[in-house]
């Protein structure tokens, strides 16, 4: 018989990484590669936001209505798969994957995270992601708020041009027509937004290890997060 206790604190002793930082930092692709590599679960916090704004155009909620949104975040339908390393999401038995990743939905999750009672309503859902062997916590408030005692918390952050572009190659390559201009505006109000709300405000926790990723190239920051990992005895170097 499987013991209850014994496996939940199993899952609450497993070591947890944060990366937490503003869109276009690089945290997602980083996440996923360390977590990868170490043969982690992943978190992308992000992702449920984005279910959650998605959710509210596809049932007629407006974005201000936090009565309707909170039951709608805290309910969602939403299934994480994982097919041969590439992840797919379904919610109400419809692929997302790609649909959650446009502009659109990421300033309209912007807009929701802001909500107090919508963050309330994930809030345990998120926590739910740590497991053995570890986990790797992609967002704005994994080491502030969700993991508050996490093992090791990062913050990356990039100069908001760079940012920008980074996003404008990467819609480019998928054959969307995009403006730097605009983006870096988009982008710099996002930040704004998501700095300034009343909730979980994205700042650096405390304690955490600040990494600007203007000038390294992914493997590089892939590279430090481990190595910082192996020097406090989480894993092998």
């Amino acid at each position: 018989m499987i013991d209850e206790g014994q496996t939940r604190s199993k899952a609450e002793s497993s070591p947890v990484l944060t990366v937490d930082g503003p869109g276009g930092a690089g945290k997602g692709t980083i996440s996923r590669l360390v977590a990868e590599r170490l043969g982690w679960h992943l978190l992308d916090s992000g992702a449920l936001y984005r279910l959650t704004a998605l959710a509210a155009a596809w049932h007629d909620v407006v974005l201000d209505d936090e009565d309707a949104l909170e039951p709608l975040a805290a309910n969602l339908d939403v299934c994480f798969l994982s097919d041969g390393g590439d992840a797919r999401i379904l919610m109400e038995g419809h692929d997302v994957s790609q649909s959650i990743r446009t502009e659109q939905i990421g300033d309209r999750a912007s807009q929701v995270a802001a909500l107090p009672r919508v963050r309330q309503a994930l809030l345990q859902r998120q926590r739910d992601f740590r497991q053995s062997p570890g986990l790797v916590a992609d967002g704005r408030d994994m080491g502030t708020v969700v993991f508050p005692e996490a093992t090791l918390k990062i913050f990356l952050t990039a100069s908001a041009e760079e940012r920008a572009r980074r996003r404008y190659l990467q819609l480019r390559q998928a054959g969307e027509n995009a403006s730097l201009p605009s983006l870096l505006k988009e982008i710099q109000l996002r930040d704004a937004r998501d700095m300034q709300r009343s909730v979980a405000p994205l700042v650096p926790a405390q304690d955490a290890v600040e990494l600007d990723t203007t000038h390294l190239s992914i493997s590089e920051v892939v590279d430090q997060l481990i190595q910082r990992l192996a020097r406090i005895g989480i894993v092998e170097s």
